[in-house]
């Protein structure tokens, strides 16, 4: 007779149960800490026991720390609803997990490590995801999201890239970063471009309105091939100024579909809208970016971060706030806490484009954007903790 075997060996520690979980909470909290060190760097001009210099580490670890465990978290939670297949949990999340964490500390303390080894183990975590990934969706023959995981491919080349520039290596000067930030761009613009009219398209159905947001056509396929071509093609040639017209076209493209996304009808209902803003604040970016490569009148730095904290951090936690809620069993509506999370953060990253204008006062405009983006996710972190941690609503 077979014995029963034990609950404890048949379902894993909630915390891994779904990948949104543990990579959600590692996310915001590293986002919080991350920043914190850096800001605390820059006002007092010490160093790191790392190969990386302190702006350069700060750039790693929001792209390939924070943002990464944040696309983790959303593309293994959403490759079963894709696939219909078994969701990565218990040990084979846990060691994910483990491979991100070992990488923050690797890169942190990179200056007492063998070069190749340190690099070796940052790396693998975003070449396992990507692999991880691509497995479970070619498993289930959803050919059409096997384009997925090349964003996160290429944040691995960019990634190696960055390290091979400090290790001295004949590698364009931030190319890694650059390279980075566009494969972050194209993934959250296609996402987006998948969720926002279909959230927008239900909500307004179950509210009787019939003027919904028009069909995906040909008009998004441009807007959305042109955003591409214009971030890649500034990430590779960062003062080839025909991408600047580029990105300024793809600004007005990507504009007129939030118009047809029916934007300003979900303006009363918070998780709608802040995704609408995060979309807005790529606009933003890319017609920042795009005027940069045109004119010294506006500085790179503005563009950069509207994509960064604009873009990415409203993006971030509109996904993380909208996911912990629907797959712990919550009702998908916004508190008044998710509401001001929101908020700080979205004057955390208008304050930092402010100071990449303002010369004069850019150090108090820096350090109170710090400020509000650390509060925004440990505000995040605490007010989801449970959400994260505890089992689902029944």
């Amino acid at each position: 007779m077979t014995l029963p075997t034990k609950v404890s060996e048949q379902r894993p520690p909630v915390i891994l149960s779904l990948a949104f979980r543990p990579f959600f909470l590692a996310a915001s909290l590293w986002s919080a800490l991350a920043l914190t060190l850096w800001i605390d760097l820059f006002l007092t001009g010490e160093a790191l026991p790392s190969r990386f210099d302190p702006l350069n580490w700060h750039i790693h670890e929001m792209l390939f720390g924070f943002v990464l465990a944040a696309i983790a978290g959303f593309i293994l939670t959403a490759i079963p609803n894709w696939t219909g297949r078994t969701p990565i949990c218990g040990k084979p999340l846990a060691l994910l997990v483990i491979l991100w964490l070992l990488g923050r500390i690797v890169c942190l303390e990179s200056a007492h490590i063998p070069f190749w080894i340190g690099a070796s183990i940052d790396l693998a975590f975003p070449f396992a995801l990507c692999a991880v990934a691509t497995y479970q969706i070619i498993a289930a023959r959803n050919w059409r999201n096997l384009a997925m995981p090349i964003p996160i491919a290429v944040l691995g080349v960019a990634d190696l890239a960055m390290y091979l520039e400090i290790a001295g290596f004949a590698v364009p000067p931030g190319l890694g970063w650059r390279l980075g930030l566009a494969a972050i761009i194209v993934l959250i613009s296609a996402v987006a471009s998948r969720i926002i009219p279909n959230f927008t398209r239900n909500w307004l159905l179950k509210r009787g309105i019939t003027e919904l947001p028009a069909a995906h056509g040909l008009i998004d396929r441009i807007a959305l091939g042109i955003l591409h071509a214009g971030v890649i093609g500034w990430a590779l040639l960062p003062t080839f100024a025909p991408f600047g017209t580029l990105l300024l076209i793809a600004a007005l493209l990507n504009s007129l579909r939030l118009v047809r996304w029916r934007w300003a009808a979900t303006l009363t209902e918070p998780l709608l809208a802040v995704l609408q803003l995060g979309y807005l604040w790529i606009c933003v970016g890319s017609g920042l970016l795009g005027a940069s490569l045109l004119t010294n009148a506006i500085p790179e730095a503005a563009a950069v971060h509207a994509f960064t904290a604009g873009a990415i951090g409203t993006m971030v936690l509109a996904i993380m706030t909208r996911v912990s809620r629907g797959h712990t069993g919550r009702p998908l509506e916004a508190d008044y806490v998710t509401i001001l999370i929101y908020l700080i953060v979205n004057v955390a990253a208008a304050t930092r484009i402010a100071a990449a204008f303002a010369v004069g006062s850019s150090a108090l405009l820096l350090k109170t954007s710090a400020v509000l983006w650390v509060a925004g996710f440990v505000l995040f972190a605490i007010s989801h903790w449970r959400m994260l941690v505890a089992p689902r609503l029944a």
